[in-house]
């Protein structure tokens, strides 16, 4: 019998990891009453509707509800409300938690960049979403300046100067650009400006390289998808959910 159930909230759900990843995670754990579901939910006003299901211990949510959801909780950690988007859900004595574990995930994914990049200093952060919230608020915690690429704001793609590019050694795409089923598409900037000096960041995972990717590997960037910052942010949802 299911006692704990579990979910991710978003619109487009077909190819998500996260079920998958939380039901190997409960048949290694020995859980026998806990299960992990999507709900796909075309407007986010039908989030709270979920509030009506006692069994509901913990929820994800992903694009592009992260900023949405934040009016439909009781509380928000300090850190999600300095973001201002949440992906993880603790549900405590009836009441909705919000927290950012994406923040926690990328952290992970920024190490593994300087590791062999200890040199970066200036970053740009593709796309100004509920992810790229919590990009930016981990790299001003790592002192790395950067600008935001959008179709929109200030800077834009189409102002993106070849002199930003050659000098921003960090370039994460934090928008759905190339995921599947859209894999012929890529954020549009002058890549033949990358070097070996840069190292590009993708959070999609989904494929597993991305065109972005391809490009910045041809011109001898370091590269990384979102694989591990994704089981790193849901590690981290599992232990907020496992707190008393």
């Amino acid at each position: 019998m299911i006692t704990h159930l579990y979910g991710l909230i978003g619109k487009t759900l077909k190819h998500s990891f996260s079920a998958g990843y939380f039901a190997s995670k409960f048949d290694q754990l020995g859980i026998n009453n806990a299960d992990y579901v999507n709900f796909e939910f075309a407007d986010p006003i039908q989030i709270a509707q979920l509030k009506r299901r006692p069994e509901i211990k913990g929820l994800n949510v992903t694009i592009p509800y992260k900023e949405a959801v934040i009016e439909h909780l009781d509380e928000v950690d300090t850190d999600a409300l300095e973001i201002g988007a949440v992906n993880t859900i603790k549900i405590k004595d009836g009441k909705w938690i919000g927290y950012n574990t994406d923040c926690l995930g990328f952290t992970d994914t920024l190490d593994l960049a300087l590791m062999t990049h200890p040199h970066i200093s200036q970053a740009l952060v593709l796309g100004s979403g509920g992810a790229s919230k919590a990009i930016q608020y981990v790299l001003k915690k790592q002192e790395i300046s950067y600008q935001v690429i959008s179709r929109q704001g200030i800077h834009r793609y189409d102002n993106l100067t070849d002199e930003v590019l050659s000098n921003s050694h960090l370039i994460i795409n934090t928008t759905p650009l190339g995921m599947y089923p859209d894999e012929n598409n890529c954020a549009d900037i002058n890549y033949q400006c990358l070097s070996p000096k840069h190292y590009a960041i993708d959070l999609i995972y989904n494929p597993e390289k991305t065109l972005f990717l391809t490009h910045c590997e041809a011109q001898g960037a370091g590269i990384l998808n979102g694989q591990k910052m994704l089981i790193s942010q849901a590690e981290h949802s599992w232990k907020i959910w496992k707190q008393n």
